[in-house]
């Protein structure tokens, strides 16, 4: 199918299929690229069940200010910046991450672990192909910010290493 002469051809079986794994993903939304041509693939989500959930996070907010002065409000900045970390690797796509090659193998590294640079940190799987996201440089894995199996979205930090 062809949205006008000469333009994109559209693939209906990939835009079902990447439909397909939006639903059992839970994901919002998908990209595909394949040379020049680009798929996109969302989904509108109310946001309604998201406004409790702020109203819920102002208490929270709260706690902390009163605690600083106690000292335990100061390790909270330090791991909600961990993301920003220049030494974070981020997801480059959409998917669903594991930490070992195969269910029950010990994970490929965890926090406090040496790994040389192009070493294996873990898998994201897209669309049934497995994706190694490996380590850019040498050093220590400071921080692993997702759980085995745990959709991840593209540009989601996942692991900073050191």
């Amino acid at each position: 199918m062809t949205d006008k002469p000469g333009g994109m051809q559209i693939d209906p079986d990939l835009v079902r299929q990447l439909a397909v794994l939006l639903d059992d993903t839970r994901l919002t939304e998908i990209e595909v690229q394949d040379g020049d041509r680009r798929v996109r693939v969302a989904r509108n989500i109310s946001v309604a069940a998201a406004a409790p959930v702020t109203v819920a996070a102002a208490p929270a907010f709260a706690a902390p200010a009163q605690a600083v002065p106690a000292g335990d409000g100061a390790a909270a900045p330090p791991a909600a910046s961990a993301a920003d970390h220049p030494g974070a690797v981020r997801s480059p796509m959409v998917g669903t991450a594991y930490l070992s090659a195969e269910p029950g193998a010990r994970p490929f590294v965890t926090p406090g672990a040496r790994v040389a640079a192009g070493d294996t940190l873990l898998i994201v799987e897209a669309m049934k192909v497995m994706n190694p996201i490996v380590s850019p440089r040498a050093g220590t894995v400071r921080d692993i910010f997702v759980d085995n199996g745990q959709p991840v979205e593209f540009d989601q930090p996942l692991v900073v290493v050191e």
